[in-house]
């Protein structure tokens, strides 16, 4: 195996891919009962990855942009919360949904308009609409969960199977992975967020629409957290205030385990996506062996620590693996014997 060769497997987004492959086939190894690879594990895993999918897609973009949200998990609890309220008000199911996904859409751009327009830090604005939105979950329902939805909803989002193994809202997300990667990686706006990423001082001078481009990127991670309160609610026929508690971590954790750096401008969807996989199946395989729910807390955390030592190890190893230019000739001089090849990942 050559150099290129090894540093391209050395990438930590492949590392990932290549590790969730493993898992899935060697997985049964690690349980006492039952398999990975049964067609209602995988309905399971599938399922219970959906909304971290959903909102992990833009939500890589964002970092990459260099920016970040921490709302998401409350805001889908609050677009849950709007649909169970609206529900329980006697407003058609299709119009609760409808109004769950506005409200996710409304959180998305009050974050980005604070950020865009006001200028303040990601970071600190939506760790202040967590608490918000979070607060608003219990002013809407109080400490009365709504647990009566219509039952084809619920089969849909709970039941509904294809191929006797992948979820209904599996075709929900195969479109937005699909809609996500092409706006990435061939469209100019793709180009642009790489760009503000990496320094977005020097992108606004080229032309670039920094602060739009920002603010619908925000808006896009509010777009998909008021889908996946929707897919939350019915998935689980309920809405209550603690809905989706504490998953904007899930949601990151992925992200940056993906290979996605927290600084903005590297990463992609192929490492996010991979990140959301390992996710899901990890608690898969802990739950299979009898881990109880509140320990699985931990593989949250573990995926975190390991987004920030991974990529790091991946990145000594590829620059340990670079190699130089050979001297052309005997007595040309010291540099043009050291200068390197440029590298084919940046072509």
């Amino acid at each position: 195996m050559n150099a290129l060769s090894l540093r391209r497997l050395a990438r930590w987004d492949v590392v990932v891919g290549v590790v969730v492959v493993l898992l899935f086939l060697f997985g049964d190894q690690f349980v006492s009962s039952g398999g990975v690879r049964t067609a209602d594990t995988a309905f399971f895993t599938l399922q219970n990855v959906s909304e971290i999918l959903l909102i992990a897609l833009p939500m890589t973009m964002l970092i990459i942009s260099g920016e970040i949200d921490l709302s998401v998990g409350s805001a889908i609890g609050l677009s849950s919360c709007v649909i169970g309220k609206t529900y329980a008000a006697g407003v058609p199911m299709w119009l609760c949904a409808v109004l769950g996904l506005l409200t996710g859409v409304a959180g998305g751009a009050l974050n980005g308009w604070l950020v865009t327009k006001v200028g303040l830090q990601s970071l600190a604005v939506t760790i202040g609409t967590l608490a918000l939105y979070r607060g608003l979950c219990y002013v809407l329902l109080g400490d009365k969960p709504v647990s009566k939805f219509p039952k084809a909803w619920v089969q849909f989002g709970a039941f509904g199977k294809v191929w006797g193994w992948m979820p209904k809202v599996g075709f929900v997300m195969i479109a937005a992975v699909i809609v996500f990667v092409f706006i990435l990686r061939w469209t100019k706006t793709g180009h642009h967020i790489y760009a503000i990423g990496l320094n977005a001082e020097a992108a606004r001078f080229s032309g670039i629409k920094v602060a739009r481009t920002k603010f619908a990127l925000f808006v896009a991670t509010g777009a998909m957290s008021g889908l996946a309160g929707i897919f939350w609610t019915l998935r689980h026929s309920g809405a209550s205030p603690d809905s989706a508690a504490g998953w904007e971590l899930n949601v990151i954790a992925a992200v940056l385990f993906g290979g996605v750096s927290i600084f903005g401008g590297v990463g992609g969807l192929f490492g996010a996506i991979n990140g959301v996989l390992f996710l899901g199946l990890a608690r898969t395989v802990l739950r299979l062996t009898g881990v109880k729910p509140n320990v699985l807390t931990i593989v949250t955390g573990g995926l975190l620590l390991a987004s920030v030592i991974g990529p790091a190890l991946s990145a000594r190893i590829r620059e340990s693996t670079h190699f130089s230019r050979p001297a052309l000739a005997a007595g040309r001089g010291s540099r043009s014997a050291q200068t390197p090849l440029p590298d084919p990942e940046r072509l």
